[in-house]
């Protein structure tokens, strides 16, 4: 029976390997992870409780409890429609390139080039700077300590940047030397994630009675503190649950290396989620209701998570041990970001779209891993560090214009679809939506990413001034600015977008990519839409 499955695990290899080669992509990954430990990875990354309690001064001076509760529904559901709209892509198409690679097979065929260029450019962009928001809340949890236990400590920015370097170089070394221990740091990081959301929840609640908010202000609670009109102050508040949902489509960029990617793919990343979303929204009502005194947990030096623990544990001891929980989410954080955004920028470079391409193309023969793609990606977060000694306001932009640039991303391939009368995908795909779910999700998907890229790069409050203006924008601005001086400098002469053979162009789906239990191959477009291909 075992040798049986050994053959069977073998032949599905073999399957998924075949079919890749399809899509113009060689097989150089090993498939180590399962689905859990895939869910673990995406999960650490989104890691929504612990991005939710970080970030509670993003929320609370900006629409309050309400902001914070709703707001995460409203963000989740959204989300969701954005994930299940890719999740149709990545179930055709299952490559590490994701979203520029879809965009080469369904974009207009005169623009395709350029528009992939774009999305590559973008999303390598993005998961770079993200990679370093999980050093930056690590470090500002671990001087909310030193804050609480020595009143008179006064943060000086190389302390943070001395502790965001250790995450970063902690991370950099997980991944070089320890790929083929991965999948299980990543199922820890799934299990300390929910042992942490539930022992910390279990406490607070517990040594706060009977001294809780009542029910009409954790769940309607507003506030404004940010001058701005009132609904105005409420969307700025969903900004914190946009934030905590945000990087699912790590799974994406992962897709190569698990088993059976059209099938596990688009459920990992939708399970994660709505993980993350529970999770979320349990862990924030628990918060709300052991919270005393807001302006003090927003001015708080130890930090607003810090504070809540403290203040319904009235033990600096037991708040302190309680937040190690969420300081080591955070390096689980920036090792499963600087995972996936190195496997984002080593598929781009295999299709040639970064500069000195071939260099970060390359797999490392004895560690299995894009070395070199880990390494631009560590450089570069510490030059963000280097930025974050001179200007706390232009790091925090980087980390913002992330956010915005991700969301960017999930739009364009639904986008282009809905353009195109959402008929560039096969019909028999491993996850496709009923055709009116599919139009509802795409449009509501597009319409949630304009709206948080208003809100991402909108001042966070008034008067506006140039210590409290959001540079996001400029920072974004920055990174199309790049993608444009590349593309007219080498991309448009060097780059041809992914590697298609005729077949897959022709089909859209490749034969190989086999579902759970057999070995037949997609469908043929329909007449219209290998037309359509075309134009």
């Amino acid at each position: 029976m075992e040798e049986h499955g050994g053959v069977l695990a073998q032949r599905r290899d073999s399957s998924d390997a075949d079919a890749l080669e399809h899509l113009g992509v060689k097989q150089e990954l090993q498939r180590n992870f399962s689905k859990v430990s895939m869910l673990g990875l995406a999960f650490a990354i989104l890691n929504s409780w612990t991005a939710l309690a970080a970030s509670l001064s993003l929320a609370l001076p900006s629409g309050g409890p309400s902001a914070i509760l709703w707001g995460l529904i409203v963000a989740g559901l959204c989300n969701l429609c954005l994930a299940a709209s890719l999740a149709e892509f990545l179930s055709a198409y299952p490559t590490a390139g994701g979203q520029y690679h879809w965009v080469a097979i369904i974009s207009w065929k005169r623009f395709s080039r350029a528009i992939s260029y774009s999305t590559g450019w973008i999303n390598v962009a993005a998961w770079v700077c993200l990679t370093a928001t999980g050093g930056l809340l690590g470090s500002q949890l671990i001087l909310g300590i030193i804050s609480l236990l020595h009143p008179n400590y006064v943060s000086q920015s190389w302390h943070q940047f001395l502790i965001f370097i250790a995450y970063t170089l902690a991370a950099f070394f997980i991944n070089a030397f320890a790929n083929r221990l991965l999948p299980y740091f990543n199922k820890a990081a799934f299990l300390w994630s929910l042992a942490g959301f539930t022992i910390i929840c279990i406490t607070v609640l517990a040594c706060a009675t009977p001294t809780y908010q009542p029910a009409s202000f954790v769940f309607g609670g507003f506030i404004n503190d940010v001058a701005w009109p009132d609904g105005l102050a409420w969307l700025l508040g969903l900004l914190q649950g946009a934030f905590a949902l945000t990087g699912f489509d790590a799974t994406i960029h992962m897709i190569e290396e698990i088993p059976r990617p059209q099938i596990e793919g688009p459920k990992i990343m939708l399970y994660c989620i709505l993980i993350g979303m529970f999770t979320g929204f349990v862990f924030l009502v628990c918060l709300m209701f052991v919270l005393k005194d807001v302006e003090t947990v927003i001015e708080s030096a130890a930090g607003p998570l810090l504070q809540i623990l403290y203040d319904a544990t009235s033990n600096k001891a037991g708040a302190v041990c309680l937040l190690i929980f969420p300081i080591v989410c955070m390096l689980f954080t920036t090792t499963s970001i600087m995972t996936t955004s190195s496997r984002m920028s080593y598929a781009f470079a295999r299709d040639r779209g970064l500069p000195f391409s071939r260099v970060f193309a390359k797999i490392h023969p004895g560690l299995d891993v894009p070395l070199n793609a880990l390494i631009w990606t560590a450089v570069w977060v510490i030059i963000f560090g280097c930025v974050f000694l001179g200007s706390s306001s232009a790091f925090n932009a980087i980390t913002a214009a992330s956010v915005v640039a991700l969301g960017v991303t999930y739009a364009i391939p639904p986008a282009i679809n809905v353009m195109r009368g959402r008929k560039m995908l096969p019909e028999t795909r491993a996850f496709k939506m009923p055709s009116w779910l599919g139009w509802f999700t795409n449009l509501v998907g597009i319409g949630w990413t304009i709206l948080t890229t208003v809100l991402f790069v909108f001042p966070p409050e008034q008067p506006v001034t140039p210590s409290n203006m959001n540079y996001a924008i400029v920072a974004f601005g920055v990174v199309l600015i790049i993608a444009v001086v590349q593309w007219i400098v080498d991309g448009r002469k060097n780059y041809e977008g992914p590697d298609l053979d005729a077949e897959a162009m022709s089909k859209g789906i490749v034969e190989g990519i086999t579902s759970a239990d057999s070995e037949q191959s997609g469908p043929e477009f329909t007449d219209s839409k290998a037309e359509a291909m075309e134009k």
